[in-house]
């Protein structure tokens, strides 16, 4: 495997550092401290196909792949890991209504989605379901041609500013198969959403819940089959566990490098940190370990695009394993600062209680571990 950018990736990740250093990194942490939701600068990224990036370019997507797809929210997430990870959402939504809508479905929403002129939120975790997302509660019970909808989603990105809704609801028995995925507009009387989540992290974008009551949604707005829900919401997330490794690359990176030029400046007994071995010795491994992680992103990435069999497995990996690791790149660098890490104008700080959610979302990492070792224990079996 030639881990070799071509020419057009590379173009590609300078657009998105471009944009990064223009419209993101100088605002990241009025952002934070304000509680912002960029919304102008989320749709100017949009305005570059950014909103779409591996969405089937007949109806305006990017028509990317997933590596291409990972150094973009890289690249954004060193700028703020926060708007990056709305932004994996987003095309994870848009993905899903490309990949599993038939072409009315595609022609009514994506549109909006590419731009960003329109936003969107995926609605999986429920109050009392998490990690067991197959138990989610919310009831679809069909009348006529709509859904009468009532439930609680918990944890939305985006929720109160996102247009659409990408729900997955119960129309059936319990269990898996008795799931099905609902495109619920904003505007759906019977929805609402709950206050804004106080969060360790990832100010720059709002967390709310998601409440149903009654909300009536067309038939017409189903993906897919009656039961096809739960593969629809999982072959979604393997996508977006690349993404959040990304942004946690990205992040990471940032925390680095601060640390790298923080490092040269600052003297201790008369010379810069960077003379004193033992410090030398953490920038190594620090940069060994991102070199480790982009690499095996990509790798997984790519098995992706070409819908290798063990896929999921590895990206359950890369998810894993990236997310730990620059967390605890993104925790070193603060460290190298010593008390200037701990304040919030260096941005060190920011970046690790934004990187610390990673390890939660997209699946919790003992999740992850779960998907692993099944795949494992099934090649014996």
């Amino acid at each position: 495997m030639d881990f070799t950018l071509t020419e057009e990736q590379a173009a590609i990740r300078q657009m998105a550092q471009d944009f990064t250093r223009e419209e993101i990194a100088p605002f990241a942490l009025e952002w934070d401290r304000e509680k912002h939701f960029p919304v102008e600068t989320i749709r100017n990224a949009g305005a570059l196909g950014m909103g779409a990036i591996y969405v089937r370019d007949d109806i305006g997507g990017t028509g990317l792949g997933r590596v291409e797809s990972a150094l973009i929210i890289e690249a954004l997430a060193s700028g703020c890991p926060a708007v990056a990870s709305y932004i994996s959402i987003h095309n994870m939504c848009a993905w899903m209504i490309d990949r599993f809508g038939n072409q009315q479905q595609r022609e009514q929403w994506l549109p909006g989605l590419v731009t960003m002129e329109r936003l969107a939120s995926y609605c999986l975790t429920e109050p009392g379901s998490g990690s067991d997302a197959a138990a989610l509660k919310t009831r679809a019970v069909r009348e006529g041609d709509h859904y009468v909808v009532s439930g609680q989603k918990q944890f939305i990105s985006g929720a109160g500013a996102s247009d659409v809704y990408v729900v997955m609801v119960r129309t059936g028995d319990d269990g898996p198969k008795g799931i099905s995925t609902l495109v619920v507009r904003a505007d759906t009387p019977g929805l609402s959403f709950g206050a804004d989540e106080r969060k360790m992290g990832w100010h720059a974008q709002p967390t709310r819940a998601v409440i149903l009551d009654g909300a009536r949604v067309p038939v017409a707005n189903r993906l897919g089959e009656e039961g096809d829900g739960f593969k629809i919401a999982m072959a979604g997330l393997d996508g977006g566990r690349l993404n959040i490794a990304a942004a946690s690359l990205g992040g990471a990176q940032s925390a680095f490098d601060k640390a790298l030029a923080y490092m040269g400046e600052r003297r201790a007994f008369g010379q810069p940190l960077t003379a004193f071995q033992a410090l030398q010795f953490s920038l190594a491994d620090m940069a060994a370990n991102l070199e480790m992680c982009r690499t095996f992103l990509w790798r997984a990435a790519a098995s992706l695009d070409t819908k290798a069999h063990d896929a999921t497995t590895l990206c359950a990996m890369a998810k894993r394993l990236v997310t730990d690791r620059c967390f605890d790149v993104a925790n070193t660098a603060l460290q190298l600062h010593g008390g200037y890490g701990y304040l919030a104008e260096y941005g060190i700080e920011k970046i690790v209680r934004d990187l610390r959610v990673h390890q939660i979302l997209e699946g919790t990492n003992e999740i992850m571990n779960v998907i692993i070792a099944r795949s494992l224990i099934g090649r014996t079996s």
